[in-house]
């Protein structure tokens, strides 16, 4: 074997063996538990960072221990191809969509194989692939079936230039369209929807079956979920037979009701605006129309509001209040109305003081003197805290807590409202006005109305011949040859549907298919899936937290109650791996990035300007000038020592600051054991003596500890950092040792090439080779502890004379405090240091250290 450690040429060779032997395909015996591993999949965008190095290692390094524990292993891979990045670089290059994104498939498949990856790249797949949406289309009408896809009015993104939709992403922080730079209108359009709210209470209390997420992630969902108990109450209009529908989280504070708002875009609105308000309900209609949900309702932005001229009337106390619209009001969110209650709220406070809205108590702490309360403000504060009620009829004197429920059990009574249970959470909007997505799979007939594509017929492919330029309507809807279809129903001139789906549907059951990924029959096969599934370890980003994780397990649980799976959760346990990030140099100036490459890091200045530059980590970035290409690593130093950096910086949930230096640090600790490895002749190993020396104990002792604590790591909490240090122990152990030619140290280094082959496979393979081995190391069995190697025959003890050290003793393990004082006495650290001395006190601490007091 070549004496120096050559990482390209070793891992091309072994990547070759490993594809032609076919070694990472799926193993389907049943007699072996089942282990399922799964990154998130990429979008293919055509470079690999090191953002994608980091989260596919994590993955293999896990699918690679657990296939030396005995566990068949999925690790599949595929890619999330749909999307607007796509169709605006098509129309950028003037290329199919297609065209660009199986190109970007190609290169990034090829880098990720450069990684050493133990992907079964049979099971790959692509969610822009006809043999995959065809089954996106297929649950999309299991969904339709299910009375879970609906269309309805709302509203969007308008370019009123380009006369197209845009995405939130599309529009920039002015409001205005990315493309043609036009202010953006918000405009009402029939959309699809899934009925995600109708599981609302399920995805909320099934959090707690998640076990294996971190706590801030469930936070995040249950948040967004947003559940929220009070009451649904009508307060009738004047003078019209209409009512307001309000919901409330505080009943208790309804007869400080001083005004109501409506959302600007509620039906109601122009209804109850009266004649010498219209002009300037308009105006306000007109300036809020292309605002954002985001800067509509952001917290650290004035509320702006304006009186309608209506008024609506209290159910509980007939008292008449104006009604206003508002731009923080949402006519998609609730009921679409609110009521204001000022004095106990503190964003209704401050409105109604900016528009001399009256202010009314009815809670006062509970120690307050109820008989001074009169009809004016607590300070000049909103009271938010629970309390006594006042001023609310005969609800007086009762705490706050039992008046929610009785005020809402009077409501019923009177038929002014009813208790109710609300989430901030909405139906998923599915449409998208775009080319590049899953076509929605139903055809439009005057006759027959929404009619599903028959299973038949599916998928509904994407046309081939379409123009795309960012303007006007879906490209789709300008196809007439693609649009004008007869009715699968009645058979008469019917239109598809030109909507496609948002990509959040690709990957909200692209885990489903992979279990059976070749299956042209179905879906997925429900014996396979209900095998494979739930996903053992899911390892992604933190960006993914919301919306992702909550539309996959929304589709777990629908697809389970259509009875085609028997789980209620996709993922067991999942990673939210940190960022990778890089030195970043910044002018303080200018606020403009500067390359590394021009800084001189000792002296770090702009070279343009002579500013002083600030140097700090962020994520990496083609804009910040901050990234490291993957290619130029795995070129210096190869791919095992990538790997080896990305597991050592910092732990898997913390953020990686990229460092040259550490690089090298993992670089030359694989040098170290290839160099330990391949001087080992294991013709020299001497057959072993029933007994063992104290350097074979020593030795056998540190493997075992390595074996414990590695095995620790990679169980529970991956603590990947630590392992590698434990690598590293052992190493050091191995070249330190004087037993080279003892079984015990031939057991060390197989133990040493088989606990590091998780992390780096390619070195590992060719020095389990060099060591007489004919089959892979990633087929080798996971070692075990041996406890009775952790036992420790001897200890060392500490003397000290009047409180300092003077040397260490070895003594039996498990000496009792009289043992130890003697061996210590015995010694001839306390010969020398005692003699001619009066030892007046013995200070015994068992098992660390023995201190002689004496006489001054």
């Amino acid at each position: 074997m070549e004496s120096r450690y050559n990482a390209a040429e070793i891992e091309q060779k072994w990547q070759q063996q490993w594809q032609e032997s076919g070694i990472d395909k799926t193993l389907q015996q049943s007699d072996q538990p089942k282990f399922y591993a799964l990154s998130m999949f990429p979008y293919p965008s055509g470079d690999l960072h090191m953002g994608h190095v980091r989260n596919y290692v994590i993955t293999d390094v896990i699918a690679r221990l657990k296939r030396m524990q005995g566990y068949r292993v999925l690790h599949p891979m595929g890619w999330d191809a749909f999307g607007l990045p796509a169709e605006n670089a098509a129309i950028d290059r003037s290329i199919p969509p297609a065209e660009w994104t199986f190109k970007n498939i190609a290169q990034m498949r090829a880098q990720l194989k450069q990684l050493g990856l133990s992907i079964d790249w049979n099971k790959e797949i692509a969610t822009c692939s006809p043999d995959y949406y065809k089954w996106t289309q297929w649950l999309f009408l299991q969904f339709l079936d299910a009375g879970l896809a609906y269309q309805k009015e709302a509203a969007v993104n308008w370019d009123p230039i380009d006369q197209t939709v845009l995405a939130n992403e599309q529009v920039d922080s002015e409001g205005r369209s990315w493309r043609s730079g036009a202010i953006v209108e918000r405009k009402l359009l029939t959309q699809w929807f899934f009925k995600i709210t109708a599981y609302a209470e399920q995805l909320l209390q099934d959090l707690d079956q998640l076990t294996g997420w971190p706590e801030r992630v469930k936070t995040m969902q249950a948040n967004w979920i947003g559940k929220s108990v009070g009451a649904y109450l009508e307060f009738a209009i004047v003078n019209r037979d209409d009512k307001i529908a309000v919901f409330t989280t505080r009943p208790d504070t309804v007869y400080g009701v001083t005004y109501v708002v409506l959302a600007p875009e509620h039906p109601l609105t122009p209804e109850v605006t009266t004649p010498e308000h219209q002009e300037a309900v308009s105006a306000f209609i007109e300036e809020i129309k292309g605002e954002s949900e985001i800067e509509r309702t952001a917290e650290d932005k004035p509320k702006r509001g304006i009186l309608t001229g209506g008024k609506a009337i209290n159910p509980f106390n007939g008292e008449e209040v104006p009604i206003l619209i508002a731009d923080y009001v949402l006519y998609e969110y609730g009921t679409g109305a609110v009521m204001g209650v000022p004095a106990h709220d503190v964003r209704d406070f401050k409105f109604a003081t900016e528009k001399g809205l009256a202010i009314k108590t009815v809670i006062v702490p509970q120690d307050t003197d109820v008989g001074a309360i009169g009809q004016s403000p607590l300070a000049d504060a909103a009271y938010t805290e629970p309390g006594t009620i006042v001023n609310s009829g005969q609800f007086d004197g009762m705490s706050s807590v039992e008046g929610k429920a009785k005020i809402i059990e009077y409501a019923e009574q009177q038929g002014y409202g009813q208790a109710r249970i609300q989430y901030r959470l909405r139906d998923w909007l599915i449409s998208r006005q775009r080319y590049w997505g899953c076509p929605v799979p139903v055809i439009h007939c005057d006759d027959c109305g929404t009619v599903p594509v028959p299973d038949r017929d599916l998928p509904v492919e994407l046309p081939e011949s379409v123009e795309l330029s960012g303007r006007g309507g879906s490209p789709l809807a300008q196809l007439d040859s693609w649009i004008n279809v007869d009715c699968p129903c009645c058979g008469k001139p019917a239109k598809r549907e030109t909507d496609t789906m948002d990509t959040f549907i690709d990957s909200s059951w692209y885990f489903l298919r992979y279990s059976d990924a070749n299956n042209t029959e179905t879906a997925f096969a429900q014996n396979k899936v209900n095998d494979w599934m739930p996903v053992d370890q899911y390892v992604g980003g933190i960006e993914h937290a919301i919306l992702h994780l909550l539309y996959s397990r929304f589709f777990t649980k629908v697809l389970r109650d259509r009875g085609l799976l028997n789980f209620d959760e996709p993922f067991k346990r999942l990673l939210t791996q940190g960022m990778v990030q890089g030195l970043t140099y910044k002018n303080p100036q200018t606020n403009k990035y500067i390359p590394a490459a021009d800084v001189n890091r000792d002296r770090p200045i702009d070279p343009e300007t002579g500013d002083k530059l600030e140097v700090f980590f962020e994520k990496m970035s083609k804009s910040k000038y901050n990234g490291v290409a993957p290619e130029d690593v795995i070129a210096a130093y190869g791919v095992d020592t990538a790997r080896m950096f990305a597991m050592f910086k910092a732990p898997p949930e913390k953020d990686l600051e990229w460092d040259d230096a550490d690089v090298e640090g993992q670089f030359r600790f694989l040098n170290r054991v290839w160099t330990l490895v391949t001087s080992f002749d294991p013709a020299k190993v001497i057959e072993q003596s029933p007994e063992l020396t104290k350097a074979e104990k020593d030795l056998r002792r540190a493997i075992h500890t390595a074996i414990k604590e590695i095995t620790e790591d990679l169980t529970g909490d991956y603590q990947f950092n630590t392992a590698v240090s434990e690598l590293m122990k052992l190493s050091n152990a191995l070249k330190d040792t004087q037993c080279k030619t003892s079984p015990v140290y031939q057991e060390g280094i197989e133990t040493l090439v088989l606990l590091l082959a998780p992390f780096a496979p390619h070195i590992t393979e060719e020095l389990w080779r060099f060591l007489g081995h004919t089959e892979s190391v990633h087929h080798q069995q996971w070692r075990e502890v041996d406890q009775s190697a952790l036992v420790v025959d001897e200890i060392t003890v500490v003397v000290q004379i009047m409180g300092k050290t003077r040397g260490t003793i070895q003594v039996p393990a498990g000496c009792d405090r009289a043992a130890l004082e003697k061996y210590a006495a015995e010694s001839d650290i306390a010969q020398h240091y005692l003699e001619g001395k009066e030892v007046k006190k013995v200070i015994v601490v068992p098992n660390k250290l023995v201190n002689f007091v004496v006489a001054k």
